[in-house]
């Protein structure tokens, strides 16, 4: 997949150069912002009020027209992962999560993304009085045979008084549907290691149901790096044992102290899970 060169910048870091080039400002009345629109698709911003204790359950809404995609947070061989900044004063950003993704394989392409509608979580935090707005800058990628950046300021009023928002409750109770779960002993990585020579990642898988086919595993390893080719792979009833492939790592890399982490997707579950290297 080719991506189109961004102006004296790499793309993890293309925000502040593409800011004023491809800024838009997007408002609404009410706790959904309205759409910003792309070549290859459009988002937008979903929230709600904030709580007694000024948690703001919110979400960044993506929606690729029909053969494209957006990414991930590691996205693979190529791509942008999603970024959002609040610039409304009082509100901070707590985290942003990921529903479970897809390992895309093409000819042309060996990605992690979505192809369809996705929302992904925001958990923000109102640390003054609860806001009247709610306003980010978001910042992704979308893409089919080229990777167009994408980036607008997306904006929502919070009604007053608060009133209820079936529509946007349910689209973030959706989305938080489709995150990967915790591990569990019916579903968990029980071993792990990397080979002196850093080229190969082993694991030791609990399934939750027996079955024949190997699931699908993402490993995430430092910033701005998934490995996903399988070497070796073994399935015997609920134990899936395998061997992934570690490409490229940063320079003078030291994995000592370090954790990476596994999606395993096995039919229609998924756990993620962090590895810890001692």
């Amino acid at each position: 997949m080719k991506t189109i060169p961004l102006p004296s910048c790499a793309i993890p870091i293309a925000v502040s150069c593409l800011a004023a080039m491809l800024a838009t400002s997007h408002a609404a009345r009410a706790e959904t912002s309205a759409w910003a629109d792309n070549e290859g698709g459009r988002m937008r911003l979903v929230a709600l009020a904030a709580d007694g204790d000024g948690h703001i359950r919110a979400g960044l809404q993506i929606e690729p027209k029909p053969g494209w995609i957006t990414y991930w947070r590691e996205p693979g061989n190529a791509g942008i992962p999603p970024q959002v900044t609040v610039s409304t004063p009082g509100v901070k950003l707590d985290t942003m999560l990921y529903p479970v993704p897809k390992h895309i394989v093409t000819e042309a392409v060996d990605e992690v993304a979505y192809d369809s509608m996705v929302t992904l979580p925001l958990r923000l935090t109102a640390t003054d009085a609860k806001p009247a707005k709610l306003e980010v800058d978001a910042f992704i990628g979308i893409c089919k045979d080229i990777c167009i950046p994408f980036q607008a300021k997306l904006s929502l009023d919070f009604l007053s008084p608060p009133q209820s928002r079936p529509e946007e409750k349910a689209i973030l109770d959706a989305a938080e549907a489709r995150l990967p779960m915790e591990p569990s002993s019916d579903f968990e990585v029980t071993a792990h290691a990397l080979s002196p020579d850093m080229k190969e990642l082993s694991l030791e898988i609990t399934l939750p149901e027996a079955g024949e086919t190997a699931p699908q595993v993402i490993v995430a390893g430092p910033s701005g790096y998934a490995f996903t080719k399988r070497k070796t792979s073994k399935r015997d009833g609920t134990s899936f044992s395998t061997t992934i492939a570690v490409g490229k790592l940063p320079r003078n890399y030291d994995v000592k102290g370090k954790t990476w982490s596994a999606l395993v997707i096995d039919g229609d579950r998924a756990i993620e899970t962090p590895l810890v290297f001692e």
